[in-house]
């Protein structure tokens, strides 16, 4: 896992209307998704890649568990 800095992303993980219903399964969401991905790259916009840079995984995965 990153070493955690700054802010939490918090856009990415809980605002953001593709990325949170695609990591909930949506499929049209998902398809969003995966076209956003491969149009910005695997990290995704800007609050993709804030959230990448801070728990260390990519927006279309889920933020692994800690402990």
């Amino acid at each position: 896992m990153s070493e955690r800095k700054g802010r939490r992303p918090i856009f990415c993980e809980s605002i953001c209307p593709i990325c949170r219903k695609a990591r909930a399964g949506d499929p049209s969401a998902m398809e969003k998704q995966r076209k956003g991905l491969e149009k910005a790259g695997p990290e995704g916009c800007m609050f993709g890649r804030a959230r990448t840079r801070y728990y260390g995984v990519t927006p279309d995965k889920p933020i692994p568990e800690e402990g």
